[in-house]
């Protein structure tokens, strides 16, 4: 007989996912200050302290990536996210490919410790992220308007070295 493992408490469950948020959002603004062009490091950031149920808690919006962690209802923290299409640009691709893996990677039960694979929810999701930046930002209320500093990623450092 297969044993299972035990179930999480909903407080450290809740602590891994805000964990797992913060080294997505990471590596997600590294992703993002990569972009030669400034306009695609624009940022709508929308911060709050609370972690009472039916909340955001955060929410980055760019014109390439979305991510929000929030507490549900039943007082559970989940994750959305949304990509851009992105067809004409390897580049793009790649950072909206890399986004993606290290979404995963990172609420895996493997990168988290416990079991947080189901925070992250596709009940709705973001194919839109340069609409979204738009619409929120002519009708702003809650975010903080932000350009990342432009940071050459490694691999573009080492490539010039090279050459």
């Amino acid at each position: 007989m297969k044993e299972t493992a035990p179930t999480p408490t909903l407080a450290a469950y809740n602590t891994a996912v805000h964990k797992a948020y913060g080294r997505i959002l990471k590596q997600a603004t590294q992703l993002l200050a990569s972009i030669e062009q400034e306009e695609l490091r624009f940022t709508l950031e929308r911060m709050e302290r609370s972690k009472k149920p039916n909340i955001v808690i955060h929410e980055l919006i760019t014109p390439l990536l979305y991510l929000r962690l929030d507490c549900s209802p039943e007082a559970v923290m989940t994750i959305h996210f949304g990509i851009e299409h992105v067809d004409k640009s390897p580049n793009l691709s790649l950072i909206t490919s890399t986004f993606l893996r290290v979404l995963y990677k990172e609420t895996a039960k493997k990168g988290a410790g416990i079991d947080i694979e189901d925070c992250v929810k596709t009940d709705w999701f973001i194919k839109s992220c340069s609409e979204m930046f738009e619409y929120v930002e002519e009708r702003n209320k809650y975010h903080t308007f932000k350009q990342l500093k432009y940071k050459r990623a490694p691999q573009q450092k080492n490539m010039l070295a090279v050459a």
